[in-house]
């Protein structure tokens, strides 16, 4: 039978593996989230040129409203 300090022992080594695995876990969340905005930016400023264009488009055959 184990002892109440093996019993803790145990339970505090589940918890540090535990812990251990979610560090690892939020670290690569962290990179792919990262990852994700550099590449939402990158989607961002291209918008932003056609936008751009399209209104230089638009102002040249007269499309425009105003």
């Amino acid at each position: 039978m184990l002892s109440s300090d093996n019993m803790l022992s145990e339970h505090l080594r589940h918890i540090r593996g535990a812990v251990d695995g979610l560090r690892d876990d939020i670290r690569e969340v962290k990179s792919r989230l990262g990852i994700l905005e550099s590449q939402y930016a990158s989607v961002s400023s291209r918008l932003d040129r056609l936008d751009g264009r399209v209104e230089r488009i638009e102002q040249r055959l007269d499309l425009t409203d105003a």
